[in-house]
């Protein structure tokens, strides 16, 4: 299972990475506005910086929702480094950018994906990744684990190539079940991510350990 940090905040996405475990990283306008990144200019140096501390893809998002903004966004987003991924809206004019980006070789992530069968039409387009929103499903009371449940049948049946990119991700025990289920990335916060280091049991053991040492010294 690939691991991706979605934030926009440097100093998260280098302390991810300085972990060792880091794939990439996605982003969104949201995010941006979180960390005063605002204005075209200071978006698109935003995404050069970012590329410059990971290795993987970094999920950039275009803001037009007509297919001729988006395929005008999203090639001048590609432009900036290899290792953008387009990250396009689920509406019909979305999947036509997929589809045309697709067929230029420009990565593209769908996003916005509450059902499976928008995930189904999405890797008809040709999304190299998927992004389900379990979390902002489970907040409205429907099981997100079970939406990514069917993705990976449906895409597992017809040998679809799209990654499911899990999206949302509230805590560590999403990341876990995800990776029992077979979603093939999972984008979340750094806590999340670090949280997956914690056991009690690690603690008192290494507590143990070294008072132990100190006895013997």
């Amino acid at each position: 299972m690939k691991f991706f940090i979605d934030t926009a905040n440097l100093s998260q996405i280098r302390e991810a990475q300085d972990l060792g475990v880091l794939d990439g990283v996605t982003t969104n306008p949201s995010l941006m506005a979180k960390e005063g990144i605002t204005g075209n200019g200071n978006i698109i140096k935003h995404y050069k910086d970012i590329c410059e501390i990971v290795n993987g893809d970094v999920s950039a998002e275009v803001i037009s929702v007509d297919f001729e903004g988006m395929k005008r966004e999203g090639e001048m987003l590609a432009k900036l480094n290899p290792q953008i991924v387009v990250k396009v809206p689920m509406i019909e004019e979305g999947v036509k950018a997929l589809k045309y980006f697709s067929d230029v070789g420009i990565k593209t992530n769908c996003t916005l994906v509450f059902s499976s069968g928008q995930a189904l039409i999405a890797a008809k387009a040709g999304a190299n990744y998927v992004s389900p929103f379990i979390g902002r499903l489970d907040d409205n009371s429907t099981d997100g684990l079970e939406l990514i449940k069917e993705i990976r049948q449906i895409y597992d049946n017809f040998a679809f190539k799209t990654e499911i990119l899990a999206a949302s991700i509230r805590h560590t025990m999403h990341i876990v079940n995800c990776a029992k289920i077979g979603a093939d990335v999972i984008t979340g916060p750094l806590s999340s991510i670090k949280g997956l280091l914690n056991h009690p049991l690690t603690d008192i053991g290494l507590k143990k350990f070294l008072e132990d040492y100190k006895k013997g010294n």
